[in-house]
This record gives structure tokens, sequence and C-alpha cells, in this order.
């Protein structure tokens, strides 16, 4: 299994068709191996991809892959990878750059359920967030099981791992970047903020929600407005929510207001 946590210098497991087919075509990755139940029908394709790109393949039984994923639905196939190498600020701050785009930035804290990070790094990905980062200790790492449910987005959106997020946001800030923090009690809407210059956006983990001590870092806090009996949305749902605003914002033409009425 792979290491929770998502240690770097230990191997992971990635399994099931897309997630492999992706760790492949973006190469961010090496694959040291590939394992297989057969080579042809809807395996061919992946091994072909393979041998180009030099990946040792080999033909297992189900009952090895098996346990090598317990419980999990391989689908046939699975590749040994050394873990996904964290990026830094530095390197994530400069891809916005070389895309001439001001940063949009996903920091989370503390979140611990590896299907939490894998849907929020989805999201991500599909909304054009230049980076996430992610704390070092108590919380999610980049493990097979995140990649699986990231269904391919691990390999195309940088991740930075940090020891003190509280420091981050202080650097980030330095930077240019404005960090809000996502939080129910927050009197500001999340429409009402204009999300087009550089900006991070802080989400709190299960449960607890973003720390006091992280919150009093963030510029401004803000919300997204619930209608009914429960006072939040799940981490990975409130983040869809807030990046996909900030997408919209960012299509405006210039001009255009960025709150409500330039709906």
């Amino acid at each position: 299994m792979a290491p929770a946590g998502g240690s770097d210098s230990a191997q992971e497991i990635l399994y099931g068709l897309h997630a492999v087919r992706e760790a492949l075509k973006a190469g961010t990755r090496p694959l040291q191996r590939l394992l297989v139940i057969r080579t042809d029908k809807q395996f061919s394709d992946l091994v072909q991809l393979a041998r180009s790109l030099h990946v040792p393949i080999h033909v297992q039984p189900v009952a090895s892959l098996d346990r090598l994923v317990p419980g999990g639905r391989h689908q046939g196939i699975v590749a040994i990878a050394a873990a996904k190498a964290y990026q830094t600020e530095e390197a994530i701050l400069a891809r916005a750059a070389a895309r001439n785009e001001p940063p949009l930035l996903v920091i989370l804290d503390g979140v611990e359920d590896p299907h939490n990070l894998g849907a929020v790094l989805r999201t991500a990905e599909g909304a054009g967030v230049h980076g996430v980062f992610i704390p070092e200790r108590r919380a999610a790492g980049l493990t097979s099981v995140v990649a699986k449910v990231s269904a391919g987005a691990i390999d195309h959106i940088p991740v930075a791992r940090v020891t003190n997020t509280s420091r981050l946001l202080e650097s980030l800030k330095a930077a240019g970047v404005w960090i809000y923090g996502v939080e129910p009690s927050a009197n500001t809407l999340f429409m009402d903020v204009d999300l087009r210059g550089p900006v991070g956006l802080v989400f709190g983990g299960e449960g607890a929600g973003i720390r006091p001590g992280v919150l009093q870092h963030c510029d401004e806090r803000i919300r997204i407005p619930m209608k009914g009996h429960v006072q939040s949305l799940n981490v990975s749902a409130s983040a869809a929510v807030m990046l996909f605003e900030a997408v919209r914002q960012r299509g405006l033409s210039v001009g255009q207001k960025a709150g409500p009425s330039g709906s």
C-alpha cells in the first residue's frame, strides 16, 4: 500500500485505467513498472504507451493486484511509481507568471481525508489553479488514494507541502497575494469580493475548519451563504463553489464589475 502522508522517498501505487493513463501521459512521476492482468483489449493502448516510455511491463494474476490494492478497484492495472515530487512556493508563483496570469492559489489547512484532497485537486486543476499548498503534518499527503480520486489531476497541478501555514500566508502576502479565509461565520459573502487579482483561498479541514492561528493571518474572511439547516459544505464542495466563481470573474471583460451586478 502507499504510505500515509505521501512520503517522497517511498514508492507509490497508482491503480485504475484513468489514473495510470494520466500518469503515463503527464510524465511528471517516473513509473518503475506496470502490472497488468493482460496486454490486449482495454489495456493495449496503455501497454503501448508504457513501452514507448521504456516502462517495464509485467503480466500478473488478479490475486497479485488485489494484494497490492486491498479493497481498491484497480481495474486490472497497477503502476509502481515514485511519490510525486512536491513543488515550492517560488515554483508555483513562477508558473502563474509564466502564464501571464494573476496567481490563483488554494491553501488547505489540515484536510486529513485523502478523498477530500483528491477531490479538491481535481476541482482546482479544472479551475486553472496555479498551485495547492498543504501542511506537512496532520494532513493528507499525495498518496495513491489521492491520485485515484483526483482522476489524473494530480499529474497536472503543482502541490507544495509547507511546515508552517501561517508563515506561508505571510510570504504570499509579501508577494502581493490577497488571502481570503473561507469560513461559515464570516460577514462578507464570496460573491461580493473581487477574485480577479492575485488570490489565495484558505479552506479548513474536516470538522474544525481553519485554525484560529491561521485565520488571523488572512486578509479577509468570506463565506458561502447557506439556506438550509446545515452550516457549511464539505471542503471539496466549498472549493468548487469558490474556484468557479473565480473562473467566472476572471472571464469578465475589462470594465465589468465582478460582483452580482456584473453577472
